[in-house]
């Protein structure tokens, strides 16, 4: 799998079927985890570097948000497709569906986990799907030993995560080689699939502007990350744009 680095992060190389293959094929693998990688989650690397290292310590990287599927083009010439959680969500539930497999949901509230598993059923009969939402508090370790218990005792072929970033990435990074399953960080995907929340309209995913679609669903929140880490993005990959394609300087 290549990765190519977006400021300090590193993010995987593929077409959306191809990331499709991969995590289902590593789906069979003991242990490991997935980062869906948007702006605001580059920028968290970029400020600490104790979160860099659980961001390209992930087996994939998906380069979920336009922004980042762009840089990558503008910086590598790469024509990258954006893969982003609210698609792959859907698109694994419909894989471990058709195929009989099992999903463990963990995180979000008990009435979006049950949404999730009321439509997911509904439309895969066959589908094996179990769910836990842990308390908003740090669990001590009887409890953590016991989720773990439960998740393997489960044998998911899947672990899907809605912490919301980085808490969630961080999660998945601490129960590597603990839990034995893929382990895949979709946060607001949850809300989505759900019918909790809806996603912006098509024009406004294919011109990067999703981030102001839920801007203006939640502005009292978001207003800040998103002046805060846009800006700054723009600032860095303006900054990597100039080393790589006007100095010269390689980068990796």
């Amino acid at each position: 799998m290549r990765k190519k680095q977006i400021i300090n992060s590193f993010i995987t190389i593929e077409n959306y079927q191809g990331f499709l293959f991969l995590i289902n094929s590593i789906s069979k693998h003991k242990s490991s985890y997935i980062v869906i990688t948007n702006v605001h989650m580059v920028i968290e690397a970029y400020l600490d570097k104790k979160f860099q290292k659980v961001v390209n310590n992930a087996d994939i990287a998906t380069p979920d948000g336009a922004p980042i599927a762009k840089a990558i083009k503008y910086i590598y010439g790469i024509d990258q497709d954006r893969v982003a959680g609210m698609d792959l969500m859907p698109d694994l539930i419909k894989y471990c569906g058709e195929s009989c497999k099992k999903i463990f949901l963990y995180g979000s509230t008990n009435d979006i986990l049950e949404k999730i598993k009321s439509k997911a059923k509904k439309a895969y009969p066959c589908l094996q799907i179990k769910s836990y939402s842990p308390p908003f508090r740090e669990l001590n370790e009887d409890e953590k030993k016991e989720v773990i218990k439960m998740i393997n005792d489960y044998h998911p072929d899947f672990v899907f995560v809605a912490l919301g970033c980085p808490k969630q990435e961080k999660w998945m990074a601490e129960h590597k080689d603990k839990i034995n399953s893929c382990m895949i960080g979709l946060g607001g995907a949850f809300e989505v699939y759900a019918e909790v929340k809806t996603r912006a309209p098509e024009w406004m995913q294919r011109y990067s502007l999703e981030w102001l679609y839920r801007l203006l669903q939640d502005p009292k929140r978001l207003w800040k990350r998103y002046l805060v880490t846009n800006t700054l993005f723009l600032i860095l990959i303006c900054y990597q744009f100039t080393k790589e394609k006007i100095l010269k300087v390689n980068v990796k």
